[in-house]
Parts: structure tokens; sequence; C-alpha cells
């Protein structure tokens, strides 16, 4: 209990009083200090200090404003891989670089494959939802349009109503598989990202494919048949080794199951940069030479695709660009309190030739 020794702690209204302003000119000094001079400033926090003040309380701000100032951010796999796997790393940054833009707060929500993590869509004190990845079928996304806040949708199988952020991975899956095959290559091989969510590691057979429930994987692998088909190939002959997450580890393994095939391929298709460079190295593990021996080409261009010896054939697409669209499109529809038109903006992509890939023989 008080023995009534302790002092109140002051109110924006008393900073105000003591310093000689209005409380909006108090708010400004611990919200947008830009606007006040720093002497002004620094007079008023140090008002705030004497009297215990710290800054507003962000739970009775969001009673009174009905806004978090932050947005929520849905993410497919787990909080180290968002830190370390560079693609990710560059969408982050392009969501990061518009929250700072707008002053808004970033809440990352990992691993929402589990049902236990979709449950934190509920209590997310967030004013809007960014969806990255894998998050497909009616009732993964009913909890989150429950919610009844605007989402944007990235890289990801949208249900009727979502706005979604992307690229055409299709087109631009055919893009490098028609590159490889116009050097002349026909014995491909190709290592895919993870189809469902089960962890599964190895072929991706025809009864698997039937099963697959994660857009980009499937997409990019209908680019890959696309282009063998028009090459006068049979899709279904082409071995595909499926990985349950884009890692250098995942690729050197599913690398080696094909380089070990009596049909050696003489071009893999990868389908992220991480499981390429695990393919260039997989093959100096059995003394193949790339591309003398085998051509390789991956997908995304992260900074070390063009570090790598060879230097990796891939597909450029805007990382960057890509995670400052979707964030900015939600952004703008919490600051003007209004919807998102559930429209498709397909970002471009670019093939990059470099010196992974070159005729067989």
């Amino acid at each position: 209990m008080s023995d009534g020794s302790e002092k109140r702690r002051g109110t924006l209204l008393d900073i105000a009083a003591a310093v000689g302003v209005s409380r909006t000119t108090v708010s400004n000094a611990f919200n947008r200090p830009d606007q006040l001079s720093a002497e002004l400033r620094d007079k008023i926090m140090a008002a705030a200090r004497a009297m215990g003040v710290h800054g507003p309380n962000p739970a009775a701000r969001m009673l009174r404003t009905g806004k978090a100032e932050a947005i929520g951010l849905l993410f497919h796999e787990t909080l180290p891989f968002a830190f370390d796997d560079p693609a990710a790393v560059g969408m982050l940054r392009g969501i990061a670089s518009a929250c700072e833009k707008a002053r808004s707060g970033l809440l990352i929500l990992p691993a929402v494959k589990s049902p236990a993590s979709r449950s934190a869509i509920h209590r997310a004190a967030v004013d809007g939802f960014l969806v990255y990845g894998f998050l497909n079928g009616a009732e993964a996304w009913a909890p989150l349009l429950r919610r009844g806040l605007p989402v944007v949708a990235i890289d990801n199988q949208v249900p009727e109503g979502v706005a979604f952020v992307g690229i055409d991975d299709r087109g631009a899956a055919r893009k490098v598989a028609q590159h490889v095959l116009g050097l002349g290559h026909r014995r491909l091989g190709i290592v895919s990202l993870e189809a469902a969510v089960d962890g599964y590691a190895g072929p991706l057979d025809a009864a698997r494919r039937a099963k697959m429930t994660f857009r980009t994987s499937a997409d990019r692998l209908a680019g890959y048949a696309e282009a063998i088909a028009a090459a006068g190939l049979d899709p279904d002959s082409v071995p595909v080794e499926e990985r349950p997450a884009s890692s250098e580890a995942n690729g050197r393994d599913a690398a080696l199951s094909l380089l070990r095939r009596p049909d050696r391929p003489t071009a893999i298709l990868a389908m992220s940069d991480r499981l390429a460079i695990g393919v260039i190295e997989a093959a100096r593990s059995l003394n193949l030479r790339v591309p003398e021996d085998v051509s390789v080409a991956g997908f995304d261009d992260i900074p070390r695709a063009a570090l790598v010896r060879p230097a990796l054939t891939t597909i450029r697409q805007p990382l960057f660009d890509k995670g400052a669209t979707a964030a900015s499109l939600l952004l703008g529809a919490v600051a003007d309190g209004g919807t998102i038109p559930a429209d498709r903006r397909l970002l471009p992509t670019e093939l990059v030739v470099r010196a992974s890939t070159r005729p067989p023989g």
C-alpha cells in the first residue's frame, strides 16, 4: 500500500504547464522531435524526466486512437531463418525501410505454419498484416481475415479480395530454363524448394506434385516444365529433388542425388541461389567442374551469387522493392483508413548470365 509519500507520475499536461507550451508540443517532443528546435525539446525532456515521464503510454494511445502504429509480418519460417536467408533479408530490408518512412513499428510473427503460432494472429497489436511465403488454403487464411484488418500478401497464393505483391515466378523460371536449353543441354536436373508443409526431402515425383500447396515452388516448376516441353523434351523425365528449406546444405544433398545418377545431368536448375551454391559445392566434392562438366543456374540474385566461383547464372528479382512495395501499400491503407484494392502487382525479373552456365561437352 502507498504511504502517501509516493510522487504522482506527471502527465503531458503537467509537463506542458511546467515548460509553458501546449500539450501538443510536448507530444511532438516524444513522437515528432524533428518539428521542434533542439533547445525546446531538451527543455521538455528535462521536465519530463523530473516528473518521471518517459513517453506516452502505448496502450493508452492505442485505446485513444484505435491504432497500434505497427504492422505485422506473418513469416513462413523461423526467426533465425528470417535474418539468415539473404533473399528474406533483402525483402525484410524493404519492409523496414517503408516502416521507417511511415514511422511505423514492425511485429514479426514467425513459423506461421504451426497452429500455435497462428493463434498469435488474434493477439497481435497491429494495424494490418503482410503475409510472406506459404499460407495456403481457406482454413489457414480464416483467422487472419477474421481480424478485419488490411492484408497484403507477398509471394503467396491469395484468396479472393486480398492484394498481392510478387513476381511472375512461372515466367522467370521459364526464362532461365530456356537459357540452359538454348545452350544445348538436354539432360537436366532440378532442385526444388519445399512443395508442402511436411519436411519432406526426396524425389518430387508425379504423386508428390499432385499434392503441391506452395505457390512459389509450383509456379517455378511449371515454368521449367514449359520450357522443357517447348524444347521437345518430356518434363516428366527430368529428375527433381525436393528439399524442405533454402540452404547450401540442402542444395548439396539434393545435387549429390542428381549427380550420382547413371544419366547424370549436364545442367541443374535450382529454385534459389543458396540451393545452387550447394549444387556447386556438391559438384566439386565429386571432382566435377562447373560449368565444364555441369552447368548450374539459381534464382534470386542474392549478393553472394556474383561472388561465388564460378559466378552464378540466376534470375534477379527485386527483393528490396518487393518488401518496400508491399509495406507501402499496406501502410498507405492504414493511414487512409481504407481498404486495399485486391490487385496483383508483379515486379520485373531479369535473367543474369554469369560463368556457371555454358554449352555441354
